[in-house]
């Protein structure tokens, strides 16, 4: 499949595509057309901070066509590294725009994750907003569904019976990325986003922070107040002081990289930060 014009950044153990949410969504429409299929994965902190501490987990990421930055550490990131990231790229937001995509060229989505009652309510958001939109089906898996062989095969024949375009899998990294690797196998033609809690946003289960929040890249805070149990170990013991390092490692090599007077070829291979 040919690859976006886009720079890329190595953050941490990751190769992040340096694209706008729009060119993401013309990518995937222009690959449609070729009949090609592909992978998006979300990268913010919490998922660069696993690969960069598990190879398996990179080499899962590393699968999929595009990867795009969930966050803005992860954007500034790159910019800090001499990367031109132009703005962060989510996965709640990919859902709407890869829809919206999807109806313009006559396509079918399947939503798989949430529970029940939400990937459904969230199909009819989508194409209400989305008019032509086809959905052809919705899924929500049991918890602990895919340590079970039986349950896992079983889900993956639901979609695959569906014949989708476009698969939004809301599971949590790596769950997701997991899952959507056996998808592929049999959906070659197909698009698959691994889109954290996309879905019940987009079903209206929470609502996203505000749009100057999530430019200061204070959305993990809103999300914090939101779930504190869930998500304040994740947070405040894990991911950040893991994007400080990130942000560190970056300027370092913004400057290694002034004093060597060698920008390097940011079309291929970019900068590597934060490992």
């Amino acid at each position: 499949m040919p690859e976006l014009p886009q720079p890329r950044v190595r953050v941490g153990a990751v190769d992040v595509w340096s694209v706008r949410e729009s060119g993401v969504a013309d990518h995937v429409a222009a690959a449609w057309r070729r009949a090609e299929g592909g992978a998006i994965v979300t990268a913010n902190v919490d998922i660069v901070r696993a690969a960069t501490r598990r190879p398996e987990l990179a080499a899962l990421i590393a699968e999929s066509e595009l990867v795009v930055a969930d966050g803005m550490p992860v954007v500034w990131a790159g910019r800090l590294a001499g990367v031109p990231v132009p703005e962060r790229v989510t996965g709640s937001s990919l859902v709407f725009t890869l829809a919206g995509a999807a109806a313009r060229e006559g396509r079918s989505v399947y939503l798989l994750g949430g529970e029940p009652g939400v990937p459904e309510k969230a199909a009819e958001v989508l194409a209400g907003r989305y008019p032509g939109l086809r959905v052809a089906g919705t899924d929500s898996p049991p918890f602990g569904f895919d340590a079970d062989p039986g349950a896992t095969a079983a889900t993956v024949a639901r979609v695959v019976r569906a014949e989708p375009d476009l698969v939004l899998v809301g599971l949590g990294f790596p769950k997701q990325e997991r899952l959507i690797r056996l998808l592929r196998a049999e959906l070659p033609r197909a698009w698959f986003l691994g889109c954290g809690a996309g879905i019940p946003m987009a079903a209206g289960e929470f609502k996203r922070a505000s749009g100057v929040v999530q430019k200061m890249g204070a959305e993990w805070l809103h999300r914090l107040a939101l779930e504190p149990r869930r998500l304040a170990k994740r947070y405040l013991r894990d991911d950040l002081p893991f994007a400080f390092r990130l942000l560190g490692g970056a300027l370092r090599t913004r400057l290694r990289r002034t004093t060597a007077g060698t920008a390097g070829d940011q079309t291929t291979a970019g900068a590597r930060i934060g490992e």
